[in-house]
């Protein structure tokens, strides 16, 4: 793909649990992980264009055009049906940006921004065209002011960070299991890179957040939360950790009939986790 454009699922021209401040967030389709609790699956698959959406859209936004789904923005009400339908978690409504449409996106709305989040799906399954971007906000007078963050699952090596680190202001990245097995359970992948990420963004000084999902009986446990408390002792005791919950919105199949996370028992493990010295533990701000 052009490195200069992305696939792009959705655009929030605000957002204010996306990184600091109110920011843009561009969400990218696509991801390398397979996690049964993803609260959005339909970034993790590409379009096939089989179809079977179309039949949902009541609105006429989607039409099958020389075997391929075409999109009509303007016809579109954002029911979202269209999503419930796809039976591969993809997304019929992705369009091609350019890095010139983000940036003139951003200028439009400058005056009310603190900076831009890319998140997906993955995004540095795109890194390329993150560089490019990020590096032409930095050189563009009117928008080299806002900060730039990528939120990630850190499936990413050395080589990729060494030209991602320059450009980018900060990284919130998921760690979704310490042990192996159990990482491989929920992701479908292992954790190696991502704990190495962590360690990489940590030393260069751009690791704003590290998030911890809690799911619970299996990232809740002592014995997790043991391997939670190290790693990040091992960075700083100052580095900023975010515990989330697992809830059910958005999830599909198995992971549907997994139990909540309690807010009581995140509250109970960020307590854990500052009396043993970490001092920048943070919970969710909402509880649905």
């Amino acid at each position: 793909m052009n490195v200069s454009q992305a696939n792009v699922s959705k655009v929030l021209t605000w957002s204010c649990v996306d990184g600091p401040g109110n920011r843009l967030v561009l969400f990218l389709q696509g991801c390398n992980f397979a996690c049964p609790g993803c609260h959005n699956p339909h970034t993790v698959g590409q379009c096939n264009h089989c179809g079977d959406c179309i039949a949902a859209c009541h609105s006429k936004a989607l039409s099958l055009k020389d075997g391929r789904i075409a999109f009509d923005a303007d016809a579109c009400d954002a029911c979202d049906a269209c999503l419930d339908a796809c039976p591969i978690s993809a997304n019929p409504m992705v369009r091609t940006m350019g890095v010139g449409d983000v940036l003139q996106l951003l200028r439009d709305h400058r005056p009310f921004l603190s900076g831009i989040t890319v998140s997906g799906g993955e995004a540095t399954l795109q890194a390329k065209f993150i560089i490019n971007l990020f590096g032409a906000m930095q050189d563009d007078p009117e928008l080299a002011g806002l900060s730039r963050f990528i939120d990630t699952n850190g499936h990413l090596g050395p080589k990729m960070w060494d030209r991602l680190l320059p450009v980018t202001d900060g990284v919130m990245l998921d760690i979704k299991a310490f042990d192996p097995a159990l990482h491989r359970e929920l992701t479908g992948r292992g954790n190696e890179k991502s704990l190495a990420s962590a360690r990489i963004t940590y030393a260069a000084g751009k690791l704003h957040e590290l998030r911890y999902l809690m799911v619970p009986d299996k990232t809740d446990t002592p014995a997790e939360l043991t391997r939670l408390k190290g790693f990040v002792r091992s960075l700083g005791r100052d580095q900023r950790v975010k515990l989330n919950a697992f809830q059910h919105h958005g999830v599909r199949g198995r992971a549907r009939d997994w139990p909540k996370m309690t807010k009581a028992g995140v509250v109970a493990a960020a307590n854990m986790l500052r009396a043993s010295g970490l001092n920048n533990v943070v919970t969710p701000p909402v509880w649905l």
